[in-house]
């Protein structure tokens, strides 16, 4: 009884450490008040319906959306692709391109996006979204082709010979047979790279101009001072979140 006791204590402060921040900013976003800090002075919805009326910050949110499916999906065909090509090739230095591929992961952002910024200034290139999508392209390939390199075993090399030997072509062995055996594995990849690319600010502030995402439309109100307009932020984007992991987990389940 003892020990169960300690493991409920033990799981409810390392719950609490997790959930209690989220569950801080969603309060103080419905607060009657100027400030997000205590005392609650009462319950309002008017910071919610002025996010939702504040032009930049919806034209941030969609900026945001496209940017993170839009590259997320590139970095995952990226990965896939060349997960798949050092598995099914002899290449002599197959474990040193696999190192270099995923060597990336190990760099600050803050790295990858200062070097961005100055080789698409060297080249003449002009900060847009579409900038911020390839320097997260950068950051999420890597990821994808390790996870889809972890998925990609003997199983999946002898299900793919035995595709050839009956006549299939190498898209239709890799749309058919590759991409079905490790389907968890391509999107739980595409899902990390999608939360990475709406969090990501870093990278998203160096290479963007005057279309931005919302991290960095976020960062913009942070620095006029704390008010519950930027918790109403917080907590929308917290519930856009839940909603969609909920969606997959239910969609998963029925599956």
């Amino acid at each position: 009884m003892t020990r169960f006791a300690i493991s409920a204590a033990y799981m409810a402060v390392l719950y609490a450490f997790i959930f209690l921040p989220v569950a801080v900013l969603v309060l103080f976003s419905f607060q009657d008040g100027r400030f997000p800090i205590p005392p609650f002075q009462g319950f309002t919805l008017k910071w919610h319906l002025e996010v939702l009326s504040d032009e930049e910050l919806m034209v941030a949110l969609r900026n945001s959306l496209l940017v993170a499916f839009g590259s997320s999906a590139l970095a995952l065909a990226l990965g896939f692709l060349a997960a798949r090509g050092l598995a099914t090739s002899e290449l002599p230095l197959a474990r040193t391109i696999r190192a270099a591929l995923t060597a990336p992961l190990s760099v600050s952002y803050l790295v990858i996006g200062l070097g961005l910024l100055a080789s698409l200034n060297l080249a003449g290139v002009g900060l847009s979204l579409w900038t911020v999508a390839i320097g997260h392209v950068v950051i999420n390939a890597p990821l994808c082709f390790a996870i889809c390199t972890a998925a990609i075993g003997p199983a999946q090399q002898q299900a793919e010979r035995a595709a050839r030997d009956l006549g299939a072509g190498e898209w239709a062995v890799m749309r058919f047979v590759t991409a079905p055996m490790i389907m968890p594995a391509l999107v739980a990849a595409f899902l990390l790279s999608v939360t990475f690319s709406w969090d990501e600010f870093i990278i998203a502030f160096l290479l963007s101009r005057f279309d931005v995402t919302l991290p960095v439309e976020i960062w913009s109100l942070l620095r006029s001072g704390l008010n519950p307009k930027t918790n109403a932020v917080g907590s929308l984007v917290f519930l856009i979140s839940a909603l969609a992991f909920l969606a997959f987990e239910l969609s998963a389940r029925r599956r």
